[in-house]
C-alpha cells in the first residue's frame, strides 16, 4: 500500500479535523494527518505545531513518542519564541509522563525535565509577543504540578549504598 496525497483545496479541513483527533486524545491520527498536510505543504506552521503537540501528547503512551523525536520538529519553527517556548512544552510533557509512569525515580526524573521547562518558559517570556501569558501559564502549571507532587524532587545523595548479597 502507498500513502495516497492530500489535495490543496483540502488542507485546511484536514488541519481542522487534525485538532480535533487531538482534543479526542487521538494524537496517533492527529499526527499522521499532521505529516499528510506537512507532505503537501512543508513549511506549514499550524500543521507543525499540531504535529509538535500530537507527537508529545504520546509520551509515555506510544513507542517512537520520544523527546529527541519532539526536539527534531521545533527546528522547523520559523519564529525563535515558538521554538523556545515549544521546547518548554517538550520539557513539561515529557515530565508528566515521568509522574505517570511512577516508577522508582521518576519523581526525580520529573523534577529534571520541569527544571529544564523553566528555563525555557524563561526564555519565553523575555520573547513572547505583548498580550500573549502563554509562557506564564505555563510555568505556573510547572509549579502547581510540582507542589501536587511531592515526590517530584531533585535526587538527594544520601550517601547510602544498595544492599547486595
Amino acid at each position: 500500500m502507498e500513502l495516497r496525497p492530500l489535495s490543496k483545496n483540502g488542507l485546511e479541513t484536514a488541519l481542522e479535523k487534525a485538532e480535533h483527533y487531538r482534543l479526542l486524545n487521538e494524537a496517533q491520527e492527529a499526527e499522521s494527518i499532521c505529516l499528510d498536510v506537512l507532505q503537501l505543504d512543508p513549511d506549514n506552521p499550524r500543521a507543525m505545531v499540531t504535529l509538535i503537540l500530537a507527537v508529545t501528547d504520546q509520551f509515555g503512551r506510544a513507542v517512537g513518542a520520544t523527546v529527541s523525536r519532539a526536539e527534531e520538529l521545533i527546528d522547523h519553527l520559523k519564529s525563535e519564541y515558538e521554538r523556545v517556548y515549544y521546547s518548554g512544552i517538550i520539557c513539561e510533557r515529557w515530565a508528566k509522563a515521568q509522574i505517570r509512569q511512577g516508577t522508582p525515580g521518576s519523581g526525580e526524573n520529573a523534577y529534571h525535565w520541569l527544571q529544564k521547562a523553566f528555563d525555557w518558559y524563561e526564555k519565553a517570556i523575555a520573547l513572547q509577543p505583548a498580550g500573549t501569558e502563554d509562557a506564564v501559564l505555563r510555568w505556573n502549571t510547572c509549579v502547581r504540578i510540582m507542589e501536587r507532587h511531592h515526590h517530584v524532587q531533585p535526587e538527594t545523595d544520601d550517601g547510602s549504598q544498595p544492599f547486595l548479597e
